[in-house]
This record gives structure tokens, C-alpha cells and sequence, in this order.
């Protein structure tokens, strides 16, 4: 990256970060997949909200970035439906059609940040610094 773009690299102790990718354009699941993974993490990619609830990856993820608009469960749906069973990973989304309202509700929600597709890698390594920050205060709390 340029620009001012800070490299993250940073690693837990107790771990490599694990990101997992919600999108149903596999196009955008992959460029975010090689974005994530070129920064050193694991990245997981889902086709649906759904797929991610089930699998197993579900309890290890410290940052979900999604898509906003998908078929069956939207990204917001999935970030109420996590919260509302006690998980407070953090959520970056995204979406080719921004809507205020369903930006408003995300962000009440706690999401880190809401991006307009197509949109900068630099941008979202950023937003995906604070959201594993975040996650690492959540984890350390207790």
C-alpha cells in the first residue's frame, strides 16, 4: 500500500488474527481473501451468512467483513443474529448499494466502519486494524 498506509502486521499472542469474508461475489470474497491474507492472516471466505454460522470458523474469527446485501441472511442480519447470541466480533461491511438507513442501523450496531464498493484496499486494511484492536480489548477484558 501507499499513501500513508500503515502495513499491519501485528500478532496476538494467543494467535494469528482470523478474518472471515461473507460475500456472495466471489470475486470480491477472493480479492478481500488475498488482501487479508497478504497482511499475514488467516482468511476464511463464505458464500452466505448461513455457510458462516455453520461452520467452525464461527467461535475463532476476530473480525467479519461482509457483504451487505446477499441472498437469504444480510450482513446486517448476521451481525444482530451474532450479538444477540453474545458474540462481539467486529463487522466491517460492504456494499454496492449503500442505503443510509441500513448504514445508520449497522453502525448502531457496532460495526466498525461501512464501505461503498469498489473500494480502497488501503481503507480497509485500516478499518481492519481498529477491528482487531477492538478485538483484542474485548479478549483481554474479564
Amino acid at each position: 500500500c501507499h499513501n500513508g498506509c500503515v502495513s499491519v502486521k501485528g500478532r496476538s499472542l494467543s494467535g494469528f488474527p482470523v478474518i472471515s469474508i461473507v460475500d456472495d461475489d466471489a470475486s470480491v470474497r477472493t480479492a478481500t481473501q488475498n488482501l487479508v491474507r497478504s497482511l499475514g492472516y488467516t482468511a476464511h471466505i463464505f458464500a452466505s451468512a448461513e455457510a458462516f454460522l455453520q461452520s467452525a470458523q464461527l467461535e475463532e474469527t476476530w473480525c467479519v467483513i461482509a457483504d451487505v446485501q446477499m441472498p437469504g441472511m444480510s450482513g446486517v442480519e448476521l451481525q444482530f443474529h451474532l450479538r444477540g447470541r453474545g458474540y462481539r466480533v467486529p463487522f466491517i461491511f460492504i456494499s454496492a448499494f449503500p442505503e443510509e438507513n441500513v448504514r445508520e442501523r449497522a453502525l448502531k450496531g457496532g460495526a466498525i466502519c461501512f464501505l461503498t464498493k469498489p473500494f480502497d484496499g488501503c481503507v480497509l486494511i485500516e478499518h481492519l486494524q481498529t477491528a482487531l484492536e477492538q478485538h483484542r480489548g474485548e479478549s483481554n477484558k474479564g
